[in-house]
């Protein structure tokens, strides 16, 4: 039987990248979306007329309730949650000093909060079945931090805590917990900054020279999935293009 693996914010950038990477490999792939989400529909039909057989629910992953409900739904629908791919996320950059509180909430409860809503559903199920692979996705900028991203660098590197001390607790049962850490990675959001800062600016910072490949990261993602990676968890992995090494 086909294992189900859960993306979270799967439609678009790395989260399509990785949904594709795992559909290929013959995973049952489910992806969640915003609530109102009027592309989401779109997208599923799009994805599933090129044979990846996707199934799609929507969840606020900030909130705790939503998250449960969602993956009710997938179990329902599909089946147990085998491999849970943190990667949801949003960003809300300026300087400490112009940052209000809701910039820092909306960062915080979608960026690192939904680790917790998401993993809660669904680890006792793995622990039960002495299985399970639970992959949070990171930034570099969590490890060595951003000029105006405060909110952002904080609930990154939180994830990467959260990911250690859960490692220890369900290491025993079969269970890995992994933090992944991208690097600038040409996704549409980033390929939209304008040309001149990513030649002056970024690239200069990336000692290969380019930015990463979404199917990079997806392969990453498909090795911590699998059974050949049953050694490694609390771990955290850089792949960044040797920008930040430590």
């Amino acid at each position: 039987m086909s294992r189900v693996a859960l993306v979270t914010g799967g439609m678009g950038g790395l989260g399509e990248a990785v949904c594709i990477k795992l559909a290929a490999l013959g995973y049952k792939v489910v992806t969640t979306h915003s609530p109102g989400n009027s592309k989401a529909a779109e997208w599923l039909t799009t994805m599933n007329n090129m044979g990846y057989g996707f199934k799609a629910f929507p969840c606020d992953v900030a909130d705790f309730d939503s998250a449960k409900a969602c993956v009710e739904e997938v179990v329902k629908a599909v089946g147990p949650v085998d491999v849970l791919v943190n990667n949801a996320g949003i960003t809300r950059d300026m300087t400490f000093r112009k940052m209000g509180k809701a910039d820092w909430d909306a960062v915080i409860s979608t960026n690192l909060d939904s680790v917790f809503n998401m993993t809660k559903q669904v680890l006792d199920g793995m622990v039960e079945r002495k299985w399970g692979r639970v992959i949070n996705v990171s930034s570099v900028n969590g490890q060595k931090g951003a000029f105006g991203q405060t909110n952002y660098a904080a609930a990154k590197a939180g994830m990467h805590g959260f990911t250690k001390a859960l490692a220890l607790e369900v290491a025993r049962s079969g269970v890995t917990v992994n933090t992944i850490s991208p690097g600038y990675i040409g996704t549409k959001m980033v390929m939209a900054i304008p040309q001149e800062i990513l030649d002056s600016k970024i690239l200069p910072q990336i000692p290969v020279a380019r930015l990463g490949k979404p199917e990079e990261i997806a392969g990453l993602v498909a090795y911590l999935s699998s059974e050949e990676a049953a050694f490694v968890t609390g771990a955290n992995i850089s792949i960044n293009g040797g920008q930040h090494m430590f």
